[in-house]
């Protein structure tokens, strides 16, 4: 595996590829990245990794300075499930001048959007960068993400980006919680807590039928507030649109963001409604 940090030896070592498959991390790999990588592997070769911690997408009092850091360790799992290439740029070598930003559409101002005001512009905007940059076929991205992966699904599509979006389905620890870097910023007491938040959802997906949507929601973010959680939002969505559903649409999926102390986490289910 080569460890390559700058874009023009990235360029030279790609020349010529066509079937690239990439996997954009922040780093401080767990095993819902891994899995990411894996399930590039059946997709393209060679297969390209970024580490990248973007300071564009973190707001002024959120953890960009003490986002865990971990390239060694990262390039060590990654290189054993067989990844070719680990792109680790600097922020001197993505962003050598002023940067010009990508304007999204008014969902990257909802849900999580919402509660960090311009961090889907951050996201979208070193993307499209990285794209550009490794010009991959395939990209894979993770559901646990699912704001991010519809706005990033849409950037491809709005601008015609010869890539095939994968979508990689949520890893959970085995009671439920969804892996995530920052999880390891919870307490003991936080980390047995943290599974409710999924158990939660579940209840609320398991309610998708006759009874009102904002119901669910309410019912979902009173049960987390109960138990000391604060809520940024619990939301019924169209996966066609991550829009409030309209009419008789039935494909959704149920979305959460709430914190524990100084925790985010978030997490969403796919569900069928079988409204009457």
């Amino acid at each position: 595996m080569r460890l390559i940090h700058s874009v023009a030896e990235l360029r030279a070592a790609l020349r010529g590829e066509t079937e690239t498959a990439f996997v954009p991390t922040m780093g401080n790999l767990h095993a819902g990245h891994i899995a990411l990588a894996e399930q590039a592997k059946q997709a393209g070769r060679p297969v390209v990794a970024s580490i990248f911690v973007n300071p564009l997408q973190f707001g002024a009092s959120e953890d960009f300075e003490h986002y865990p850091r971990t390239l060694d360790a990262d390039c060590a799992q990654l290189a054993a499930v067989g990844t070719d290439i680990v792109f680790a740029p600097s922020a001197a070598e993505m962003y050598p001048e002023p940067q010009t930003f990508q304007v999204l559409p008014p969902l990257a101002g909802e849900l999580c959007g919402a509660q960090r005001p311009g961090h889907f512009q951050g996201v979208a905007t070193v993307v499209l960068k990285l794209f550009n940059i490794v010009q991959p076929r395939y990209a894979v991205f993770g559901k646990k993400d699912y704001q991010q992966l519809f706005i990033l699904k849409g950037l491809a599509r709005q601008f015609n980006l010869p890539i095939q979006i994968v979508e990689g389905e949520t890893v959970r620890a085995e009671d439920g919680l969804a892996l995530s870097s920052r999880n390891a910023y919870l307490s003991p007491a936080e980390r047995a807590e943290a599974p409710r938040l999924h158990a939660v959802l579940r209840a609320a997906a398991a309610q998708l039928g006759s009874t009102d949507f904002a119901q669910i929601e309410a019912q979902a973010t009173a049960t987390l507030q109960v138990h000391g959680w604060a809520v940024d939002y619990v939301a019924v969505r169209s996966r066609a649109t991550l829009l409030p559903p309209q009419g008789e649409e039935t494909n959704l999926v149920v979305l959460a963001a709430a914190r524990l102390g100084a925790t985010r986490l978030i997490d969403n289910i796919e569900a069928v409604s079988n409204r009457v």
